[in-house]
């Protein structure tokens, strides 16, 4: 492309800073090396899949924690919270070890394990929840056992008013003090028996699941990024 003075117009060669015409001074624009070096690297490193800027390559990284979450927010959905917080840390161990090994980047750190492991967590948390969620409406409304459901929840409130009353009388309370503590226990049981109340401990029990899992999965990415043996370069 001729490069031409901005003024007369008069054509001007490449390494001309000044026009030979009218001496108008030309504006010109050399790319540093280093930013050049460094757009390029930044270039190679995202089609290689590697790190950015705070050292995790998400595209490979998400489709690892997804891999891993699906199955176990699935499965966490029909075990108990015991097996459902230990699968999701395993999950999410494995999501690293398959990120570090699929990257080839070197072992990962702690920190990068940490959030995989998050990741992890969070889609396994959405999906347990989710099934559960979806699980308790057709058992109720679809296949019409809300009253077995009713009938087992007034089980457990009834019950914890009656350790509550055993641990007052144990605790030699006054009569005058036991019968305050039945009319709150009156209360507490009327608010816990409502819809209300039924979905309120229902929210709480699926918001603690939900910390424990995400907990249990940031522990499991820190383990995954200790035990990882990424694949040596060079190897298919």
């Amino acid at each position: 492309m001729e490069i031409t003075c901005q003024r007369c117009h008069e054509t001007l060669r490449d390494a001309d800073r000044y026009c030979p015409a009218c001496g108008l001074p030309q504006l010109t624009f050399v790319e540093p090396e280093s930013s050049a070096a460094a757009v390029s690297s930044g270039l190679e490193d995202s089609a290689q899949g590697r790190g950015g800027d705070d050292g995790i390559a998400w595209r490979p990284a998400l489709r690892a924690a997804l891999l891993l979450a699906i199955p176990a927010g699935l499965l966490s959905a029909s075990l108990s919270p015991t097996l459902t917080v230990l699968w999701v840390m395993g999950a999410a161990a494995w999501a690293v070890s398959l990120y570090a090994r699929r990257t080839r980047s070197g072992s990962p750190t702690s920190a990068t394990g940490a959030r995989i492991g998050l990741v992890t967590g969070v889609f396994a948390a959405w999906l347990s929840i989710g099934a559960n969620g979806a699980a308790l409406w057709i058992t109720r409304f679809v296949l019409h056992q809300g009253a077995q459901f009713d009938a087992l929840w007034t089980g457990r409130v009834n019950q914890a008013m009656s350790v509550n009353q055993q641990m007052m009388a144990q605790a030699g309370a006054t009569a005058e003090q036991a019968q305050q503590m039945a009319q709150i226990s009156q209360t507490v049981r009327a608010l816990m028996l409502s819809p209300e109340g039924q979905a309120g401990s229902a929210l709480a029990d699926v918001l603690a699941l939900a910390a424990f899992l995400l907990l249990f999965a940031i522990l499991g990415g820190v383990l995954g990024a200790r035990f990882a043996v990424p694949r040596q370069r060079g190897v298919s």
